[in-house]
């Protein structure tokens, strides 16, 4: 799982690498990318735990119609729009101090497409792994957080630029 997890990280250093140029001329898009990338993994490794727990206790064996499933998905996702509705004003009055500032519909914009990728990504991968681990014997809380949080960052960046390239923005 660590090789798997460097490997994870050396590439989304390289996607951030490979556009760097482009990444420079836009400050607040370097203020957004950390705390944005981080939402989809830190949440989905809060999915994961609470399927984890929902395990130890017995009460998930199956993903369809399975209300802990359902509803800590629902509660992931709540956390992560929240956060990234709020990652956008942030961004957007850091940068306004700072006088580089972007319109707020152009960050919440490139927020809520590049987290709908990754929540998507993230969530479906966090419950697919956590039912896999529970099924063949594996600790879910040992597989699932460490592999998350880094598919989190791979996916978080690429949504990101997804988002830039779907406004017209990169």
């Amino acid at each position: 799982m660590l090789t798997i997890t460097c490997v994870m990280g050396i590439i989304v250093g390289q996607i951030l690498n490979t556009r760097e140029n482009s990444l420079l001329s836009m400050p607040a898009i370097l203020i957004l990318i950390p705390s944005l990338v981080k939402i989809g993994g830190d949440t989905g490794s809060m999915l994961g735990a609470r399927l984890s727990s929902a395990f130890h206790m017995g009460l998930g064996d199956r993903i369809y119609r399975n209300p802990v499933v359902h509803n800590s998905v629902i509660a992931a996702a709540i956390v992560g729009f929240v956060s990234s509705i709020f990652v956008s004003m942030l961004v957007f009055l850091a940068s306004k101090l700072m006088g580089f500032g972007m319109p707020f519909i152009t960050l919440l914009g490139i927020s809520l497409i590049a987290v709908v990728i990754e929540l998507t990504v993230v969530y479906s991968a966090t419950v697919a792994i956590s039912f896999a681990s529970h099924r063949f014997g594996m600790d879910p809380d040992d597989t699932v957080i460490p592999f998350i949080a880094s598919l989190g960052d791979l996916v978080g960046v690429i949504g990101i630029f997804i988002a830039l390239n779907l406004l017209n923005i990169l």
